[in-house]
């Protein structure tokens, strides 16, 4: 019998945190407190106590929070950053917004920058960023990346848009580097019900960063620079903050789900690798489908009723928008031949049994 199996279900997050975000939105209502202030600082402490972070700058997308943190980093015109293509386009988009240029670098086998991929530069010279992505919800080897950022005096930037709740060697992401940046879209791990994001680090620099997001407001009515209007409102930051209080348990669902994923998919598909140094948290379950197989596969799954994704179906290097010429082979064979299968935590286990069976059926096991 066919089912409808749906790629993300988040009502069951809301019905999980009901009462907590209920009334949190109806005092903010009824004090028509809705943008900075003590519920932005309490968001932000509580962030802070979560990743470890000395400081916490909320904000109003992840896209807004990779974009002051490159600007409080110093980063603009003249600048290279590095990169990959693998990633969703806001991580370029940021680079060029502060009117630096993006050199893209392949990835490794767990869809992360690849320093062995690094073409030759000019010691002397050398990027003055790297803007590392924790694809599908994994870090790098962060120890690694740190390393060579020190010997050429590269700042660090972590787009954690996917890894809330990641960990690098037992240590949350969001303390780890010179930046990290968050996105509390609403499909993420912790999501918002519209746009939210926050950028964590040292207090210097995310002082700079909350100027950043406010207009380049300094004081009341001191401006300093260029800045954005780029704040969170309050509205959002309560409903993350009342989601806040069930990440844990809800990933540790959710990686109980990939683990079973993996145990019955691992001899069909290549399923995802767990590096040794991570805990995963699992924005997407992406498979990587043997090769020409994974647009046949997926419209096999959508006449069973089984939603699916790509992440990402187009390298970034390779859209209109930001095709510069380069080549990179494991970004692009990738992109041919991944898809994401239906993951969250209230997944119920008979219906990932269907979704398993079907991918079992499709590649005749």
């Amino acid at each position: 019998m066919k089912k409808n199996i749906p790629f993300v279900n988040l009502f069951p997050q809301y019905q999980e945190c009901k009462s907590d975000i209920d009334n949190a939105i109806k005092k903010i209502i009824e004090k028509s407190d809705f943008i900075t202030g003590s519920t932005v600082d309490n968001f932000e402490s509580n962030i802070c106590s979560y990743t470890g972070a000395e400081a916490c700058a909320s904000i109003g997308s992840g896209t807004n929070a990779l974009v002051c943190a490159l600007r409080a980093l110093g980063i603009g015109q003249g600048d290279t950053v590095w990169t990959v293509g693998h990633t969703f386009v806001s991580t370029t988009e940021a680079i060029i917004n502060v009117h630096a240029r993006p050199e893209f670098i392949d990835i490794d086998k767990f869809y992360h920058l690849d320093l062995n991929a690094i073409p030759e530069f000019d010691p002397e010279c050398p990027p003055a960023a790297i803007l590392f992505v924790d694809l599908y919800g994994q870090t790098p080897d962060i120890d690694k990346l740190k390393k060579f950022a020190k010997k050429y005096k590269i700042k660090l930037i972590e787009d954690a848009a996917q890894s809330f709740g990641a960990e690098y060697k037992n240590k949350k992401v969001g303390n780890l580097v010179d930046l990290t940046c968050f996105s509390f879209n609403p499909v993420k791990n912790l999501g918002a019900m519209g746009d939210a994001g926050a950028v964590t680090g040292n207090k210097k620099l995310v002082d700079k960063v909350k100027m950043y997001r406010d207009h380049g407001r300094k004081t009341k009515f001191e401006y300093d620079t260029v800045g954005y209007n780029a704040r969170i409102d309050n509205l959002q930051a309560v409903i993350v903050q009342a989601k806040l209080k069930k990440i844990d348990e809800w990933l540790d669902k959710k990686r109980a789900i990939c683990r079973r994923y993996t145990e019955q998919l691992n001899n069909i598909v290549k399923c995802p690798q767990e590096a040794p140094w991570a805990k995963h948290s699992y924005y997407v379950y992406v498979i990587e489908t043997p090769k020409g197989t994974r647009d046949k596969l997926q419209l096999f799954l959508g006449q069973k009723g089984i939603a699916t994704n790509i992440h990402y179906k187009f390298p970034t290097h390779k859209t209109k928008a930001f095709d510069d010429g380069t080549s990179l082979p494991r970004t692009e064979y990738v992109c041919k031949n991944i898809l994401s299968l239906p993951c969250y935590h209230t997944l119920p286990e008979k219906d990932q049994d269907y979704v398993i069976s079907a991918v079992k059926e499709f590649y005749g096991n």
